[in-house]
C-alpha cells in the first residue's frame, strides 16, 4: 500500500509538472515577445531623446549612438566628415555578390527647433503615452523613425538568417533640415560615393492619415526668394509715389493673387499639395528701428521681404522666371531680387527630375510587392510638396523613392506634439524588413527573361 500511494503521488506530481508546463509555456513566449518589443521602442526613444535640433544639433551624441547600433549589428561603420563638426555615418552590410549594384537607405540625424512651451511634452523627452501608445518628440515622425527602422529591420533578417545578395549601405547624414550642402550634397558629389556602386536609393516620406501608405517619386524643388524695394524717404504724414513700402506691397498683392489661385487647385480636389507651386511669405523688413521700437513718423527707404517658392518638375520654370521679373519684382518699381536658394527642376539633358513609377522600373515594382507582402496597402504615388536629400540623387540620374512608413498617423512633421504610435513604428518595420529582403536579394533578368515578360 505505501508503495502504491507513493507511485500515485509520483504520478500526481509528474501531471501537475506538465500542466505546469503547458500553462507556462505561451506565458513565457509572450512575455519574451513583449521584452522584445520594449527593447526597440526603448532604442527608438534612446534616439529620440539626442537633441540634435538646428541650428546647435548634438551630431557627435548621435554619432555615438548610431555606432554602438552598428556594431551590436556587426556593420562595417565609416565616419565621414565633409565639413568639421558634422560627421556623416556610412554604414555597410556585406552582400555575397559585390559586383551588383548596391542598396542605400538614406536617413537625416538633424531636426527642426521645437517650441518648448507649445508641446504637451517635452520634445525631447520621448514620452510614450500609455493611454494611447504615442511617442511624443521632435524627429519621432521626421525622420528619427526610418534610421532607426532601417536598423531593427536589419537586425530581424540577420535573425532569421537571412544574407543579402546586393550589399545594403545606410547613411545616417546631417544639415537636412538647413539644404544638406554639407551632408548629401558633398556625399553624392564624392569619391565614396562612386565607389558605392548604388542602384536605388530609399530615403523619406510622409505620414499618411489613412491605411494606405504615401509613396514618393520626385519633389518640389525650393526657390527661396528675396524681393527687395527702395525709394525716397519721406515724412510718416506725407503722401507720395513710389515709396518703398508701396513698391513692397503692390508685390505682395500680386504674389498673394498667385498664391490663392494654386491653393484652389488643391481646394478644388483636382490637384495634389505636390503639383502646385506653392508660395508663402516668411518674413518682412522694413522700419527704421529706435530704442523702442521703430521710428513711426518716418517712411523707409527700403524694405524687403521674403518668400518660400516650392516647384513641381512638371511645371512650366521660363514663365514662373517671367512672372518674377515682370510682375513680382519688376525694375521699373524700383524693385530688385535675388535666390537664397534655387533648386534644379530637371536632369541635365532636360527632363524632370522623377524617378519612374511604373512597371519599367524594377525597383518600384519590387518595393510595391514587398509591402503588399507585409499586409500593407500603398497609395497612389505622389511628387513631395516639400524638398529632401533625394533631389541630390535623382540628380546623378539615380532613382531615388520616398517612404516612410507611418499610416493613419497626422502629418506632425515640424508641428508641435509630433508623435507617432508605438504600434505604427513597429510595424514599420515589418514593411521594411520585406522591402530590404526584396532589394538586397534582387537579381536582373536576362535579356531572354526580360523578353519572355514581355510577351
Amino acid at each position: 500500500m505505501i508503495g502504491a500511494s507513493h507511485h500515485c503521488q509520483s504520478l500526481h506530481y509528474l501531471a501537475f509538472l506538465v500542466a505546469g508546463l503547458l500553462i507556462s509555456l505561451p506565458t513565457g513566449t509572450i512575455t519574451a515577445k513583449a521584452e522584445d518589443s520594449s527593447s526597440i521602442i526603448s532604442r527608438f526613444q534612446e534616439y529620440l531623446r539626442i537633441n540634435t535640433a538646428q541650428p546647435n544639433p548634438s551630431y557627435y551624441e548621435a554619432a555615438d549612438f548610431i555606432s554602438s547600433q552598428a556594431k551590436s549589428l556587426s556593420l562595417d561603420l565609416e565616419i565621414l566628415e565633409f565639413a568639421k563638426g558634422k560627421p556623416l555615418l556610412l554604414l555597410k552590410w556585406a552582400g555575397t555578390n559585390p559586383a551588383l549594384s548596391s542598396i542605400l537607405l538614406n536617413s537625416h540625424t538633424d531636426v527642426v527647433p521645437a517650441e518648448h512651451h507649445k508641446w504637451n511634452h517635452p520634445p525631447f523627452d520621448a514620452h510614450l503615452d500609455p493611454s494611447t501608445g504615442h511617442i511624443y518628440a521632435r524627429g519621432s515622425q521626421d525622420m528619427k523613425c526610418v534610421g532607426i527602422q532601417y536598423l531593427e529591420a536589419i537586425r530581424k533578417l540577420q535573425a532569421s538568417g537571412f544574407r543579402p545578395l546586393r550589399t545594403v549601405y545606410l547613411t545616417f547624414v546631417p544639415d537636412e533640415e538647413i539644404g544638406g550642402h554639407d551632408g548629401v550634397e558633398k556625399l553624392a558629389d564624392s569619391d565614396t560615393f562612386k565607389n558605392m556602386n548604388v542602384g536605388i536609393v530609399l530615403d523619406e516620406g510622409l505620414a499618411s492619415p489613412t491605411e494606405n501608405y504615401r509613396i514618393f517619386y520626385g519633389e518640389r524643388s525650393p526657390w527661396w526668394l528675396v524681393i527687395k524695394a527702395t525709394g525716397a524717404p519721406g515724412h510718416g504724414a506725407k503722401l507720395y509715389d513710389n515709396t518703398a513700402m508701396e513698391n513692397l506691397l503692390k508685390s505682395i498683392e500680386s504674389i498673394r493673387r498667385f498664391r490663392a489661385s494654386q491653393f484652389d487647385l488643391i481646394k478644388s480636389g483636382h490637384f495634389a499639395e505636390g503639383e502646385v507651386t506653392s508660395v508663402n511669405m516668411v518674413f518682412l523688413k522694413a522700419g527704421t528701428p529706435s530704442p523702442t521700437g521703430f521710428v513711426m513718423n518716418l517712411q523707409p527707404s527700403e524694405a524687403s521681404a521674403g518668400f518660400d517658392i516650392r516647384v513641381p518638375p512638371t511645371a512650366d520654370e521660363a514663365a514662373l522666371e517671367r512672372r518674377i521679373l515682370e510682375e513680382w519684382a519688376p525694375a521699373s518699381r524700383n524693385l530688385t531680387f535675388e535666390f537664397k536658394q534655387r533648386a534644379t527642376m530637371h536632369y541635365k539633358y532636360g527632363k524632370p527630375l522623377i524617378t519612374s513609377s511604373d512597371s519599367s522600373n524594377p525597383w518600384w515594382r519590387l518595393l510595391e510587392k514587398a509591402v503588399n507582402d507585409a499586409n500593407g496597402k500603398l497609395a497612389k504615388p505622389e511628387i513631395f510638396p516639400a524638398a529632401t536629400d533625394s533631389r541630390y540623387f535623382r540628380e546623378l540620374g539615380l532613382p531615388a523613392i520616398g517612404f516612410s512608413p507611418m499610416a493613419n498617423t497626422p502629418v506632425l512633421l515640424h508641428d508641435h506634439n509630433e508623435f507617432l504610435n508605438k504600434d505604427e513604428y513597429l510595424r514599420g518595420i515589418s514593411i521594411y524588413e520585406s522591402i530590404i529582403k526584396a532589394y538586397a536579394s534582387y537579381v536582373e533578368p536576362t535579356k531572354d527573361e526580360a523578353s519572355r515578360d514581355e510577351l
